[in-house]
């Protein structure tokens, strides 16, 4: 039978895996960078409509990294021993966070260049 859906339940098991990743080096250094450029955001002189998305963008990186995170994981519980399949898996997650942060990277570039003239 299917159990059913419970959103408190759910949000638990979200905070579950918000203490997994902040257990993760590389989570920690790119929420330090969440914290930095988003209280960055408030001596921006940006309409509010700029900032907003300037911010919203900042979660680019960290979902891809909470990804990364569960790809890691799933990939060491099925694979005990080195195997270069596994290797790739979690080259091209990481790959896939490496693009988030340029991708957040252009972005906000995007709107330094847009603002300053």
């Amino acid at each position: 039978m299917k159990t059913k859906y419970s959103f408190k339940k759910n949000f638990f098991y979200a905070i579950d895996g918000l203490k997994i990743l902040s257990n993760e080096k590389a989570f920690r250094i790119e929420f330090g960078f969440f914290i930095l450029f988003s209280i960055a955001l408030f001596f921006l002189s940006y309409p509010f409509w700029a900032k907003l998305f300037m911010f919203c963008a900042l979660f680019i990186p960290l979902i891809a990294e909470a990804f990364n995170t569960a790809i890691e994981k799933s990939v060491d519980l099925i694979q005990d021993e080195y195997h270069i399949l596994a290797k790739h898996a979690k080259d091209i997650a990481a790959f896939g966070v490496l693009l988030s942060i340029i991708v957040t990277a252009f972005i906000w570039l995007g709107f330094i260049v847009y603002f300053s003239n």
